[in-house]
C-alpha cells in the first residue's frame, strides 16, 4: 500500500500535521516521514511568474515599442532562493510510493495557488489530490480535515481565480509601470532632481493612493465656519442639567438666513440676541413640553473578522495591520485561534453546534474563566445558532475569528502585545453569549416663550454584555463607566461627541439619581433656569486616514461608488482581500509614496505619492477609483463560485490593459503636470521649515 504526502505551507504547520497523525517520523531534509505517511512544506511561495526577459531578452530594456507586454501562455520559474526545498517537493511528488497527495496549504486563494503552482512545475500525474481545508491548527481540526478533504478537482475554480489575481497584477503592474515611467518619469525625476524615477502602480495599490491623497487634498481645500450654539442650564429640583435650542416650527429663527444649521447661528450677534429675549421679563414660565421615556437595548458587536481586528489594534495599541497580522497569525499557529485571513464576522451553523467546546477551554483563561463558567452554566450557548452571530451565508472560505480554547500553555510564552490581542479577541467571543446591555433613555423639549430647547439623556441599566467586555489592560474599560457622569458636565461631552458640523441629537450620560428624578418628570412641569450661553464650535474637516480605518475603508469600498446597482454588485468584494490588505499598506510606505506614523498610525501621502497621483489622474485615472478595483475583485469572485469563465474575465483583463497602455503612449500632456507638482510641493516645504 503506497503512501500518504503531506504538504503543508511552511514548517510550523508540518509539525502540527505530524503531531496529530501520531506516527514515529524520521527527520529529514526539508521533510519529515512515518510507516505511512510523509509530510514536507513550502516556505511560502516556491514559484513566481517569470519576467518578461524570460520570453524575450529584448523586453528587458523598457520601451513603448515592447508595450503592451500580454504573453499568449505565461512561464513560471523557481524563485532561486527556495531552489532547494522546490526540489524537495517536487521530488517527493514524483515518488512511485505516494499514491494520494493532501494538500495543506492555507485555506484561500493564495493558499492554493501556492500549491497549484509547485504541481504545475513538478509535472506531476496520475495521483489522488486531495484538500486539506481547515479553520485552526487544534488537532481535533486537522484530523478532521483530512477525514472530510474533497478531491482538489473541486477546488478548481478556486485556484483559476488564484492564477487570474496574480496575470492581472503582473499585467497592470508591467504594463502601466512601464508606460507611465517612460513617458512621466522624466518629469518627475527632474522635478525632485533625482538620477532616475520609477512609477510603480498596481491594482489595489494605486487605488489606495488615490484615496489617501483624496482625503488629504480634502483636508487642505477645507474652510472652517464658526457657529454658535445657545445652550440653557436649566434646572429640575435644583439639579443643572444642558438644554440645546433648534430653531424649530413656531420659532421666529426658523427657516431663518441667519442660521448655519437648525442649532446654531453664523454670527455670535444673533446668538447673543436671542439671549437677550429670552431673558427679558417675563423669563417664567418655563415648561417641560414633552418627555419620552424608553428603554434601548445594544447588542454585542458581531465577531472579528480580519479587517476589524486590525482597525481596533490600530486604535488600541497603535500598530499597523501589519503587525496585527503577524500576531493573530502567531496565535494561529499556536493553536489559540482559529484562522486569520478571514472576512467573515459570523460562526457557521456547524461550528455554532460545538461552540461549547471552545467556551470550555477558556476556563483556563484566569481573565475571563468566571464568565466562561457563567455561559457553560446558564446554557446561553445553547440558542446562539438562531442569532444574528451564526449565518452560513455570510460566510465565503471561513468563519470569523475565535478562540480554539486550546494553546492556553502558550500563554506565558506570548509577548504583552501578543497577549492583549488574544484578550481582546476572547472577549469579543464572549460577549456574544451575553444579553444586551440595556439603556433607559429620555429625550426633553423645553419650551421658553416660543423658543425649543432639546436635551437627551442615556442611563445604563443593564450592563449585560458589557461585563465581558471590560480590558483588563485599559483602567477606563468598565462598564459602569458608561454611567459614571452627572449632567453638570455632560455638556463638555457633548462637545467632544459631536460631529464636524456641530448637529446631531447629543445623548448625555446621567447618574443614578437624575434618572429617579427624569422618571418622575411629568410633563407641563415648570423648569428653572440658570443661565443661558453661547457656546463656539467650528465645522471639522474629515479626519486622516489611520492604518486601521484604512483596512476597513478598502473592505467596504462600496461606499465611495455613486451607481447604486455596481455598489449592491460588489457588496463583500471590496478593495483586496484580507490576505493582502496589510501587505499592500506596507508596500506603500516602503517605496515612500505613503508615510505612517507609528506613534498615531496616521497616514498623510508623500510628495512622491502626490506626484504618482497626478501623474495617474492624467493617464490612467480608473486606477485610482475603487470601483474598478473593487469590480475586478467581484470578477475574481465569480471566476471563484464558477459563475464566468477564466477565458472571459482574462478576455476583460487583456482589453482593458491593452486599451489602456495604448492610450498612454499617445498622450501629450507632460508640460501640465510641473504645475501639479509645484501645487503639492507647497504643502511639503511648509512641514519641512516647521521641523
Amino acid at each position: 500500500m503506497g503512501k500518504n504526502l503531506y504538504i503543508a505551507e511552511k514548517p510550523s504547520v508540518a509539525r502540527e500535521f505530524a503531531n496529530a497523525l501520531k506516527e514515529t517520523m524520521r527527520n529529514h531534509d526539508g521533510y519529515v516521514e512515518g510507516e505511512k505517511s510523509v509530510i514536507t512544506w513550502c516556505v511560502g511561495h516556491l514559484v513566481t511568474m517569470s519576467y518578461p526577459e524570460a520570453y524575450d531578452e529584448k523586453l528587458k530594456r523598457w520601451s513603448f515599442d515592447t508595450i503592451p507586454f500580454l504573453p499568449a501562455e505565461f512561464k513560471y520559474e523557481v524563485i532561486a532562493s527556495s531552489a532547494k526545498q522546490f526540489g524537495v517537493v517536487s521530488g517527493l511528488l514524483k515518488r512511485p510510493d505516494v499514491d494520494t497527495i493532501y494538500v495543506c496549504t492555507d485555506s484561500g486563494r493564495e493558499g492554493e495557488y501556492i500549491y497549484r503552482l509547485v504541481e504545475q512545475m513538478s509535472g506531476v500525474k496520475g495521483k489522488e489530490r486531495r484538500r486539506v481545508w481547515i479553520d485552526s491548527q487544534t488537532e481535533e481540526e486537522i484530523l478532521r480535515g483530512i477525514r472530510e478533504a474533497k478531491d482538489l478537482s473541486e477546488y478548481d475554480n478556486l485556484s483559476n481565480a488564484a492564477y487570474l489575481r496574480a496575470k492581472e497584477d503582473y499585467l497592470m503592474g508591467i504594463n502601466f509601470s512601464r508606460v507611465l515611467t517612460l513617458k512621466y518619469g522624466k518629469n518627475v525625476k527632474d522635478y525632485l532632481k533625482r538620477d532616475k524615477a520609477v512609477i510603480s502602480v498596481g491594482r489595489v495599490m494605486t487605488c489606495v493612493l488615490g484615496m489617501v491623497v483624496n482625503r488629504e487634498r480634502e483636508i487642505r481645500s477645507f474652510v472652517k465656519t464658526p457657529f454658535y450654539r445657545v445652550i440653557g442650564n436649566f434646572l429640575v429640583e435644583g439639579k443643572a442639567f444642558p438644554g440645546e435650542w433648534k430653531a424649530v416650527e413656531g420659532s421666529p429663527y426658523y427657516l431663518s438666513p441667519k442660521l448655519y444649521k437648525e442649532n446654531g447661528f453664523k454670527e455670535e450677534k444673533s446668538a447673543k440676541e436671542l439671549i437677550a429675549h429670552l431673558e427679558e421679563e417675563p423669563a417664567y414660565p418655563i415648561l417641560l413640553e414633552s418627555i419620552e421615556k424608553k428603554k434601548e437595548n445594544r447588542n454585542a458587536p458581531l465577531l472579528y473578522n480580519l479587517a476589524e481586528l486590525q482597525n481596533d489594534c490600530s486604535k488600541y495599541f497603535k500598530i499597523s495591520p501589519d503587525q496585527t497580522l503577524q500576531i493573530v497569525q502567531e496565535l494561529y499557529e499556536k493553536k489559540m485561534v482559529t484562522y486569520p485571513r478571514t472576512d467573515a464576522r459570523v460562526l457557521s451553523t456547524a461550528v455554532a453546534k460545538e461552540i461549547y467546546k471552545n467556551i470550555g477551554g477558556l476556563k483556563g483563561y484566569g481573565l475571563v474563566s468566571a464568565y466562561a463558567n457563567e455561559i457553560l452554566q446558564s446554557g446561553s450557548y445553547q440558542g446562539i445558532a438562531k442569532t444574528r452571530y451564526v449565518n452560513d451565508k455570510q460566510i465565503t472560505d471561513h468563519y470569523a475569528i475565535i478562540p480554539t480554547g486550546q494553546g492556553l500553555g502558550n500563554l506565558n510564552s506570548l509577548s504583552p502585545l501578543s497577549a492583549k490581542v488574544y484578550e481582546v479577541i476572547v472577549r469579543r467571543f464572549l460577549s456574544i453569549f451575553y444579553p444586551p446591555a440595556v439603556y433607559q433613555k429620555f429625550a426633553l423639549t423645553i419650551k421658553v416663550k416660543e423658543e425649543r430647547f432639546f436635551s437627551n439623556f442615556k442611563v445604563l441599566v443593564e450592563e449585560g454584555f458589557l461585563k465581558v467586555s471590560a480590558f483588563s489592560f485599559k483602567k477606563d474599560a468598565t462598564a459602569q463607566a458608561e454611567a459614571s457622569k452627572t449632567p453638570e458636565n455632560l455638556d463638555k461631552d457633548a462637545e467632544k461627541d459631536s460631529d464636524k458640523d456641530g448637529e446631531g441629537e447629543q445623548e448625555l450620560k446621567c447618574d443614578e439619581d437624575f434618572m429617579k428624578l427624569l422618571l418622575n418628570l411629568k410633563k407641563g412641569a415648570e423648569l428653572g433656569v440658570k443661565s443661558y450661553e453661547i457656546k463656539e464650535g467650528e465645522t471639522k474637516p474629515p479626519k486622516r486616514y489611520t492604518s486601521g480605518s484604512i483596512i476597513l475603508t478598502m473592505e467596504n469600498a462600496g461606499q465611495f461608488i455613486e451607481d447604486e446597482e455596481l455598489r449592491a454588485q460588489i457588496k463583500g468584494s471590496g478593495i483586496g482581500t484580507s490576505a493582502t490588505r496589510a501587505e499592500i499598506l506596507k508596500k506603500l510606505v516602503n517605496i515612500e509614496y505613503l508615510q505612517l506614523n507609528k506613534k498615531t498610525q496616521v497616514l498623510t501621502p508623500t510628495l512622491m505619492g502626490e506626484m504618482v497621483y497626478d501623474v495617474v489622474e492624467g493617464s490612467i485615472k480608473p486606477l485610482l477609483e475603487p470601483k474598478l478595483t473593487a469590480s475586478w475583485e467581484k470578477g475574481l469572485t465569480m471566476v471563484a463560485d464558477g459563475n464566468i469563465s477564466s477565458e472571459e474575465y482574462m478576455g476583460k483583463l487583456s482589453d482593458f490593459v491593452s486599451r489602456r497602455t495604448n492610450i498612454v503612449k499617445q498622450l501629450n500632456n507632460q508640460g501640465l503636470l510641473w504645475q501639479k507638482f509645484s501645487a503639492a510641493e507647497q504643502f511639503y516645504k511648509k512641514s519641512k521649515a516647521k521641523s
